[in-house]
């Protein structure tokens, strides 16, 4: 219970993983994981798991990971096998489709009972009358899938005018006990920035929020600018409401003034119209209690929106809508999140938490993660020694003994076999290369034999015990090289 919800995350995958299961079935993995874990957790899904079913909202994560994806629509299951962003290219042109085929089908049937109204009581036409009237009733109508065309009208309330800078930290740190947090934190937000905080869980970003937020203490000096006016979203924003009142009197017990009478307009713009607005709030989804927590950001305007994680449970449309209405923003914004796709285009600056400093880094998300593997990078680089560098690097001494002749040819000897089990290992792991492309060629043709997904599990098992063969016999050869 100590640990923070991205840590209990991180366990709970590493109990998970560490079973290496055939099947991976994971349900919103990357809420709450910070993006070190998720891309740490791309690269273990993409190379080591056999089949991974996923349900995610995280479209930069499951783009990087897939090769498959399953649309469940009007009772029926389409198998695209491509990854996301191809999958929504393919869905349009379905869709699109599909109206089309039925635009003509319904042209057709009106045609045809026209045909049967004009002649249904001349005797002359009475064949074809008929003719027709099968003709309509073997027609299998063509259904087109619904399309949700509710949207979230999501729009911020012109933002009032604040101050130049509306938040200055000079010196800020923050202990717990023993445990320092971040200490020395020096930054400067102006006005109509709109930044992010990054980093892995536990360094501190939603504790300098809440320092902002004057909600707990700390030392150093932080100043909120003139005239700021604050819209502030928690991480756990959505688990805070009271489940057992409706959703239209969660909003009417917090709105105040003229505010009170649009209360049901709001509700409507937030997809909670009609019947929706009368629903406990208990048994709304995740997501739907996110976009309710949301509105109270609209209840009065404000200058300064801080939001702690905000699209932990929003689908994918309610994403994007909420970033183009930041986008649209004219006020300051200062975002905790680990999605990088609804962080890329929307901020401009990123301020980076771990051991225990806050670094700025400026440009957007992408430019601060190719940033930070260059620099890892040069972090690795600089942990090799040079062989230039003087007294640094000792040539091993040579042995004043010579070897003795028997000894020579068992060396040799010993060498050659394990050339012989590096050469075999390496036959081995081509063999089962070449046979997993076979299978995975098959599966992505659109074949859904069960024998072939359990074919293809079996093969990437041998695979890997095979890549650990080859690796400890390379292991072998090198060190009897190096001795």
């Amino acid at each position: 219970s100590e640990f923070s919800g991205g840590w209990r995350m991180r366990i709970e995958l590493a109990k998970l993983l560490l079973m290496r299961p055939d099947v991976l079935l994971l349900d919103e993995p990357t809420n709450h994981l910070d993006i070190e874990s998720i891309q740490w957790l791309e690269t273990f899904l993409k190379q080591k798991a056999n089949v991974v079913v996923l349900v995610s909202h995280d479209r930069a994560f499951i783009d990087n990971v897939t090769n498959r994806t399953l649309e469940i629509s009007c009772g029926k299951v389409y198998d695209y096998q491509v990854n996301y962003s191809k999958y929504v290219v393919l869905h349009q042109e379905r869709i699109e489709q599909q109206m089309r085929a039925y635009e003509n089908q319904q042209k057709q049937i009106q045609q045809t009972e026209r045909f049967i109204e004009r002649f249904r009581y001349k005797a002359t036409k009475s064949v074809q009358v008929q003719s027709r009237i099968k003709q309509l009733e073997k027609i299998e109508e063509i259904e087109v899938d619904e399309v949700d065309n509710s949207r979230l009208n999501l729009k911020f309330p012109p933002a009032p005018r604040s101050g130049d800078y509306p938040v200055i930290c000079e010196g800020v740190a923050k202990k717990y006990g023993d445990h320092t947090v971040f200490s020395n934190v020096d930054l400067t937000i102006k006005r109509g920035e709109k930044v992010a905080f990054v980093g892995k869980n536990g360094e501190g970003k939603s504790t300098l929020v809440k320092c902002i937020m004057n909600e707990i203490p700390y030392d150093g000096n932080l100043k909120i600018g003139h005239n700021v006016k604050i819209g502030y979203f928690a991480q756990n924003q959505a688990s805070l409401l009271d489940g057992e009142i409706t959703v239209f009197d969660t909003i009417d017990q917090v709105a105040v003034g003229d505010i009170r009478t649009k209360i049901r307009d709001i509700l409507g713009a937030f997809m909670f119209g009609g019947e929706a607005s009368d629903k406990k709030v208990k048994v709304l989804s995740g997501g739907e209690k996110t976009r309710l927590a949301m509105i109270r950001l609209l209840l009065e305007p404000v200058n300064l929106l801080i939001l702690d994680e905000p699209t932990n449970h929003l689908d994918m449309k309610t994403k994007d809508v909420l970033k183009q209405a930041i986008a649209d923003f004219d006020g300051t914004v200062i975002v905790v999140s680990h999605d990088r796709d609804f962080l890329d285009g929307l901020v401009e600056k990123v301020y980076e938490f771990g051991g225990g400093k806050v670094r700025e880094h400026l440009g957007g998300i992408y430019d601060f993660l190719q940033h930070k593997q260059m620099e890892s990078l040069r972090e690795l680089e600089k942990s090799v020694p040079s062989k230039t560098d003087n007294d640094q690097i000792q040539e091993p001494a040579v042995s004043s003994g010579k070897q003795s002749y028997a000894e020579k040819k068992e060396f040799e000897k010993q060498i050659r076999k394990a050339e012989r089990l590096v050469k075999d290992a390496e036959a081995k792991v081509s063999q089962l290369e070449a046979e997993l492309k076979v299978v995975e060629n098959k599966l992505a043709a659109g074949a859904t034999d069960n024998d072939l997904f359990e074919r293809h599990g079996e093969v990437s098992k041998s695979l890997d015990a095979a890549m650990s063969e080859w690796e400890d016999a390379t292991m072998e050869l090198e060190n009897l090289k190096n001795n």
